[in-house]
């Protein structure tokens, strides 16, 4: 049995793409996107979290209660790194065959211990990074990372990039709703490339593998004009088959602070 769980939750707002340390609100600050490197735990999971995403677990095998133990016990807010797995299955050290190479550092936002030494938490997504080395000297896996930057690119073909994704994925979610498939909620469309890419690429219905080589896109022009293509591919198939199933928004909704 894998030691934590995720807990499901819709797409609700939307928020600056925040900075992975640092007090007060998570939004990006000077020296934001300077690439460093440091050692950090690690969750792999069978998905992928984007900056600016909440994500809630439940923690309940010793090894991951140890970490959460670790966490409080540092300096705050505590974080850690959610990476997807390449190969292998959620069940900790011994389950996992191979990890994809770029994850997001998650940032604690909320902790609730249970009496049995349960927790459930309530993390953030906060900034990309590159799977460097992994160390399992402790219950846990850790990573030595790189903390990557956030560029959007050229700031012309970024805008350009945000417009037609924005049209393109209000295409998109109007033909969800109106075949009955899936209804998902963006009260507001962001304008800003990067956290556009973002929130478009935790809403499509597509598999891990295009949800991780979206992460991994070196900047958000390069991110937006992948995720047109995407969209074009996946309407067509909406269109095609009439019908798909619902959508797992496991690493959503968008942070609001």
């Amino acid at each position: 049995m894998p030691g934590f769980r995720r807990r499901d939750a819709l797409l609700v707002a939307h928020s600056p793409v925040p900075r992975a340390h640092g007090s007060g609100a998570d939004r990006p600050g000077p020296g934001y996107g300077q690439r460093m490197s440091q050692t950090m735990p690690l969750f792999p999971l069978g998905m992928v979290l984007y900056p600016g995403l909440v994500l809630p677990l439940h923690i309940f095998e010793e090894r991951y209660r140890q970490l959460v133990r670790d966490l409080q016990a540092g300096p705050q807010p505590g974080h850690f790194g959610v990476i997807a797995i390449r190969k292998g299955r959620e069940t900790g050290v011994d389950g996992i065959s191979a990890l994809h190479e770029v994850g997001c550092t998650a940032t604690l936002r909320q902790v609730t211990e249970h009496e049995d030494g349960r927790f459930d938490l309530l993390t953030v997504g906060t900034q990309r990074f590159r799977l460097m080395s992994l160390d399992d000297s402790r219950p846990y896996l850790q990573g030595t990372v790189e903390l990557l930057a956030e560029e959007s690119g050229d700031a012309a073909t970024a805008d350009l990039a945000a417009q037609a994704v924005q049209r393109a994925f209000r295409g998109y979610l109007d033909l969800l709703a109106g075949q009955g498939a899936a209804e998902i909620s963006v009260p507001e469309m962001p304008d800003e490339p990067v956290l556009l890419s973002y929130l478009v690429a935790a809403s499509m219905i597509i598999d891990l593998p295009d949800r991780q080589a979206l992460l991994a896109e070196h900047d958000a022009v390069s991110r937006l004009i992948a995720e047109r293509a995407l969209l074009s591919r996946e309407t067509a198939i909406l269109r095609s088959i009439g019908s798909t199933p619902a959508p797992d928004l496991r690493s959503s909704p968008y942070n609001p602070n």
